[in-house]
């Protein structure tokens, strides 16, 4: 597909158009036919705009450089707060005795009548090996080891095979 030169403004348009789209004029001859700008603000009427809204219309556009701006702008406010209050309290002095760090901290050493919840007991037997309450923990969806399901399928034969007791007074679980 050729491409043609507009005349009156050198930008490269199709051979077909009988207007340049970026000029308005014939681009054969160069002369204006359509005066485009007044075309384009009697059907796309610009808006008034505010003072307020080109600022905010502004930082829209330098989001980065807006942040950067106030992300150094906080850090001089701390600064400067931080050396006011240092130059401050270089100067004031306090006629309050000091206060040692262990009154405030020591917990025992404390006035107040509150006295801290005992830990309450446990119901299950720990003996102190972790082996031991990983069989406490249910987990939704868990399986048992191979090893754990041999064992008590195993244990299930076994006390199929040998005769029940009579049965007597309920026992007590053990724990």
């Amino acid at each position: 597909m050729s491409e043609a030169v507009c005349t009156a403004c050198g930008h490269h348009i199709d051979p077909s158009a009988k207007l340049c789209p970026y000029c308005g004029a014939d681009p054969r001859s160069g002369e204006k036919i359509i005066d485009t700008q007044a075309m384009l603000q009697e059907v796309f009427r610009p808006r008034e705009v505010s003072t307020s809204e080109t600022v905010i219309e502004y930082a829209r556009q330098r989001q980065g450089i807006v942040i950067g701006v106030s992300v150094v702008v906080i850090f001089i406010a701390l600064t400067l707060l931080h050396q006011f209050v240092t130059a401050r309290n270089d100067r004031t002095v306090s006629a309050a005795p000091a206060v040692p760090l262990t009154e405030i901290t020591d917990l025992s050493n404390q006035a107040g009548g509150e006295k801290p919840l005992p830990i309450p007991d446990l119901d299950f037997q720990y003996d102190g090996r972790p082996q031991k309450m990983k069989t406490f923990i249910v987990e939704a969806g868990a399986a048992a080891p191979p090893e754990v399901l041999a064992a008590q399928q195993a244990a299930q034969q076994t006390a199929t095979a040998q005769p029940q007791p009579v049965a007597g007074p309920p026992r007590p679980p053990a724990r």
